[in-house]
């Protein structure tokens, strides 16, 4: 995905073999949830990839937004995914295979990206930009390989959007501050509209989508990681702990529970005369 932090767990150095699976496992979950379906309906519909495109989804993972692009495009364009990953690079392509799909998978990095300038018509970007040091460049990628008048769709969590309820305050305060350390960009979802317009790029349209958790459940797994990792770090006491524990439980079991981050989208288009230069109507 090009510079990502060296802890994120998508950063190819990081990965290994055996980790493929419950990257794969993460991914899929994430296809399957509602607010990330409602947004890339979204999406597809800003994007409005058609027949004879040239289209690519960098950071494609498994591959299902690369399979999608393949049926809009058809046999008459292109649908490439971009993936550092070898593992899930492989998979995508089994996938794709499976289903008969015309999409193709490529090895590459958001910040140097294997496509010659101005080759691209319609560019899909999700949930990249979080794990980057610097995803100006990643955008700056973007708008160098899009043609005059295509199209890019970019769509990234804010992590400070991060809601968590019920209980104590300034104990949920010390664990959604905590969601900040999840990504090297952890803003990313409210930053889209500006880095595409510094590319040069016109901003067309703006979506965005709550992802929530199940309200009769808590998402224990991480809940414990940030609860735990407050209590070391000398944040919160474990009395405090056990007693946000006890708030959550109690909600989940009256379907009161809710746990919510924001993701953010962008539609945006390379103008015909080049991002260096502005409309002559431009102020």
């Amino acid at each position: 995905m090009g510079k990502t932090r060296p802890t994120s767990e998508f950063n190819a150095q990081n990965v290994t073999t055996a980790d493929v699976d419950r990257l794969a496992a993460a991914l899929d979950a994430q296809d399957s949830a509602d607010g990330v379906r409602r947004l890339r309906a979204w999406a597809h519909a800003a994007l409005d990839a058609r027949p004879g495109e040239a289209a690519v989804d960098i950071g494609s993972g498994t591959g299902t937004v690369v399979r999608d692009l393949a049926a809009a495009v058809t046999d008459k364009g292109s649908a490439l995914g971009i993936e550092p990953n070898p593992g899930l690079r492989a998979l995508a392509e089994r996938r794709a295979a499976e289903a008969g799909s015309t999409g193709r998978f490529a090895a590459g990095e958001a910040s140097a990206l294997p496509l010659a300038d101005a080759s691209v018509d319609v560019v899909w970007c999700e949930r990249v930009l979080q794990h980057l040091s610097d995803p100006e460049q990643a955008v700056a990628e973007i708008a160098r390989v899009l043609r005059p008048g295509g199209r890019a769709v970019l769509l990234d969590t804010d992590w400070a959007t991060t809601i968590l309820h019920p209980g104590d305050p300034e104990t949920v305060a010390v664990l959604t501050s905590a969601t900040l350390t999840a990504a090297a960009n952890p803003y990313a979802g409210r930053k889209l509209t500006g880095q595409l317009s510094a590319a040069g790029l016109v901003v067309d349209d703006r979506g965005s989508q709550a992802l929530l958790q199940d309200h009769n459940s808590v998402a224990w797994p991480l809940i414990r990681m940030l609860a735990e990792s407050a209590v070391r770090r000398g944040l919160i006491d474990e009395k405090r702990r056990d007693l946000l524990y006890a708030d959550l439980t109690e909600a989940a079991a009256h379907g009161a529970l809710h746990m919510s981050v924001t993701m953010f989208g962008a539609l945006a288009h390379k103008p015909a005369q080049g991002p260096a230069q502005k409309s002559p109507s431009a102020t």
